[in-house]
């Protein structure tokens, strides 16, 4: 599509045009943005590696679970070598007694990680959209009570108790699947308050009034009046609760409640680095999945920032 014809179609004001002409718009807003396009840099190469890890891990010629003991040192089991044993075949250098490639673990960490804190984030932020949207159109009782049910949330002592289940998961359950649910549990009260704020804000506006007084059912004006107005925001909250997820995910892990059994993580990388930063013996160790977390939590956290400002989800009185 030309610049005239944009143009031309613009002044007829046809939806579709609209439309399209918005999603240009909060994309060239993001990209002028640095900090934004920094942070976005940051998540998308770590998600990418985890993504990949399988095929990266094959490029380097190295696995998650060999065992490279004659890369050790015999007598305290530190790697030989500079930076942790970082060599051609060990791109990021081999772990602490068991030789195994730090590379691979912490590649197949990060999709471990990434995957439980999307998982926990979609099913959290999709059902507090669904919740909210509905207290925000009908009101009254149903408010009301998921109101209260909020209210009692937010004074529940979430992170122990996810400590507390996660202690006493049987082994025979899939725990990512566990800390899925769970995270998602505790992670939909205070995106299900803010939607449904701004969803009672968007349905006392003039267009929906119009579209009830037209006779449309009430599924027919959230989906077509409502939704579209409240996408942005919901794009936001995901973009800021992934971080958190990521954060609570490599915490439990590093606590020796999360992942457990040879599934790599980055917090039990961090965990088990412990001991080796204390004596000074491999720093590297501790380094390189700290820095992992560290570009995904705040490379997260920058790119919602942005977007957030992007998007300008506040409600405009006048619209």
């Amino acid at each position: 599509m030309s610049i005239a014809e944009i143009q031309q179609a613009e002044g007829r004001g046809t939806p579709a045009l609209r439309r399209f002409l918005q999603k240009q718009s909060v994309l060239g807003r993001f990209l002028r943005k640095r900090s934004g396009v920094a942070g976005l840099v940051m998540l998308v190469v770590p998600l990418v590696a985890g993504l990949c890890a399988p095929l990266l891990v094959w490029i380097e010629g190295q696995d998650p679970s060999t065992l490279h003991t004659d890369l050790l040192d015999p007598d305290g089991g530190r790697p030989l070598g500079a930076f942790g044993g970082v060599s051609a075949d060990h791109w990021l250098g081999v772990i602490p007694v068991t030789g195994v490639d730090l590379f691979a673990q912490i590649v197949y960490g990060i999709r471990s990680s990434l995957f439980i804190a999307f998982g926990a984030s979609i099913l959290s932020i999709a059902f507090a959209a669904v919740l909210g949207t509905a207290t925000g159109y009908f009101g009254g009782w149903l408010n009301a009570v998921a109101g209260r049910v909020i209210d009692f949330m937010f004074g529940f002592p979430g992170l122990m108790f996810v400590i507390a289940i996660m202690a006493i998961v049987p082994p025979e359950m899939p725990r990512g699947l566990v800390l899925v649910l769970v995270l998602a549990f505790f992670g939909w009260t205070v995106p299900a308050r803010i939607i449904g704020a701004q969803a009672g804000a968007i349905n006392a506006r003039a267009f929906v009034e119009a579209a009830r007084a037209t006779g449309a059912p009430p599924w027919q004006i959230i989906r077509r009046e409502m939704l579209p107005h409240l996408f942005g925001l919901v794009v936001v909250l995901f973009a800021m609760s992934l971080p958190g997820n990521v954060s609570v995910v490599a915490g439990l892990s590093f606590l020796g409640v999360g992942l457990r059994g040879d599934v790599p993580d980055l917090g039990k990388l961090l965990s088990d680095s412990l001991s080796w930063i204390y004596s000074g013996a491999d720093v590297w160790y501790m380094l390189f999945p700290g820095a992992v977390v560290f570009l995904i939590v705040f490379g997260a956290t920058l790119a919602g920032d942005a977007l957030r400002d992007v998007l300008d989800v506040r409600t405009e009185d006048a619209a």
